[in-house]
């Protein structure tokens, strides 16, 4: 069978220009995703294409992912991102990775000992929200998690994230290794802290000594991460296949535009990201800031309301002329006023978004962005809902946004369509909703306190404006709800 590693591929695609025999895993990463693939992989292979050098990324997935795996060592770990522009595409293979470890191919113990290799300098992690097993209302780490509660009980043989790191840097304590770096790339506010937080909390348990050593000598940096990275199907792996004249199982499409902004905190060294275009900085926060809320907000706005008026890609809402205001209403008159971001040309970077939103080439399915809303809309809504309240400004797109999440986890479109609802609380919500009525809908979401805290729901003027959106919605459904939202 050919594959990736065993074919003649078309002079336009760009390989690996490097040595992969000299790559040693110096980079464990948790999370083989869509993402990962096409954002800090792919970067480490641009540093390796220019400079060289052996930073290589084993592969880490625990309960998961083992088909990708097999698929990827039967390539050689090589894979292909392909961009998708508005004017055409570019197809990279990437080397970076060096190896793969699955539980269900080979052990917990060899993963765990992959993390303690004396070479291994940097652990990353894309897990999404759930994955640090925080608990939402404390910011700590949730002990009654069930794969935390295993962990506390066998902590030499753990299931969790933040179980595995703690016992491999206890290890590597032990045996007189230096630290790694924790190098969350996920896509929540102060990454770098929520990692920190769910180590330490597990290391506390096992032992103040060992919590104190971490506390110490390993570094918990915090980044920012952009690239749209629509989930891989038939159709885009299709479209790949025939880009390359051979299947790629492995393979990811991406748009072209790319940013990663990091905290330059690392113990144990780290490629020269910059030489790909990372930014390395003192203070994250203030980028994560505006991209969580201009980008990851207006995404969610048309996610929850362009799926509701049947709009099955973002691209598909940006051909509307309404919802393409909207979103740019959003950005700009109640998200940009909130940001604490200096420097930045807001209005460019708004212009910027839309134009990746309306990128054609980009299947980004409203489903798949209104995945998880329960972790999302915290930071990418009702912090900014939070500033408005304060200043006593308006927020009607943000109420609106809001209320399309409710009306989206009530699990039916305004076509009377089912709604494949998926998120960590699904249970939670679905009791509610069917033990609510409409009347009744929005105050009994609101008691969601891991969402919406103890704050929001005893404040008049924002239970009084999701009602109202809500009221909209139900009366006029989700398109024009939108136009009247804009006044017109």
């Amino acid at each position: 069978m050919h594959t990736l590693a065993s074919v003649t591929l078309p002079e336009t695609v760009h390989l690996p220009q490097y040595d992969r025999k000299a790559l040693r895993s110096r980079i464990v990463h948790f999370g083989f995703g869509a993402f990962h693939r096409a954002h800090q992989a792919l970067l480490t292979d641009r540093v390796l294409n220019a400079q060289g050098g052996d930073w290589g990324i084993a592969e880490i997935s625990l309960f998961s992912g083992d088909r990708l795996m097999t698929q990827l060592r039967a390539q050689d770990h090589l894979y292909t991102v392909l961009e998708k522009g508005a004017e055409g595409n570019q197809a990279y293979v990437i080397g970076a990775v060096n190896e793969c470890l699955n539980a269900k191919l080979d052990s917990l113990a060899a993963i765990i000992e992959k993390f303690c290799e004396p070479q291994v300098a940097i652990v990353s992690l894309t897990i999404t929200e759930k994955g640090y097993c925080i608990d939402p209302a404390t910011g700590r780490l949730d002990l009654n998690q069930p794969r935390i509660v295993h962990d506390l009980a066998e902590p030499t043989a753990p299931h969790s994230a933040p179980g595995i790191l703690v016992e491999a840097l206890s290890r590597r304590r032990e045996r007189g290794l230096p630290p790694f770096t924790v190098l969350s790339c996920d896509n929540i506010p102060d990454n770098g802290h929520v990692v920190k937080n769910a180590v330490l909390g597990m290391a506390q348990t096992r032992s103040p000594e060992l919590a104190q050593w971490i506390e110490a000598h390993v570094s918990f940096p915090s980044s920012m991460v952009d690239r749209i990275v629509p989930a891989a199907t038939d159709e885009s792996l299709a479209e790949i296949a025939r880009e390359l004249g051979v299947d790629d199982p492995c393979a990811i499409s991406c748009e072209p535009f790319i940013q990663w902004v990091i905290e330059d905190n690392f113990v144990a060294g780290r490629p020269a990201w910059e030489a790909a275009g990372a930014q390395l900085v003192a203070d994250v926060r203030p980028w994560e800031q505006m991209k969580l809320r201009m980008l990851n907000g207006s995404h969610s706005f048309l996610a929850y309301l362009g799926y509701l008026a049947g709009f099955a890609h973002i691209s598909d809402c940006m051909d509307d002329a309404d919802f393409r205001a909207a979103a740019y209403q959003l950005m700009l008159g109640e998200q940009a006023p909130t940001l604490s971001i200096t420097g930045v040309d807001l209005n460019a970077y708004a212009d910027s978004l839309i134009g990746r939103f309306a990128n054609p080439a980009l299947k980004h399915r409203t489903w798949q962005i209104a995945m998880d809303g329960s972790q999302k809309l915290p930071q990418r809504m009702l912090d900014s809902i939070r500033a408005h309240l304060q200043r006593e400004s308006d927020w009607p797109l943000l109420a609106l946004g809001v209320a399309g999440w409710m009306r989206y986890v009530s699990g039916v479109d305004d076509a009377g369509n089912a709604i494949d609802v998926r998120d960590p609380l699904a249970d939670k919500i679905r009791a509610i909703v069917e033990t609510s009525d409409e009347a009744e809908r929005v105050t009994a979401l609101l008691t969601l306190s891991e969402i919406f805290g103890t704050d929001l729901p005893v404040q008049p003027q924002f239970v009084d404006a999701i009602q109202r959106a809500w009221r909209q919605l139900a009366d006029f459904g989700a398109h024009q709800a939108v136009r009247n939202a804009l006044g017109r």
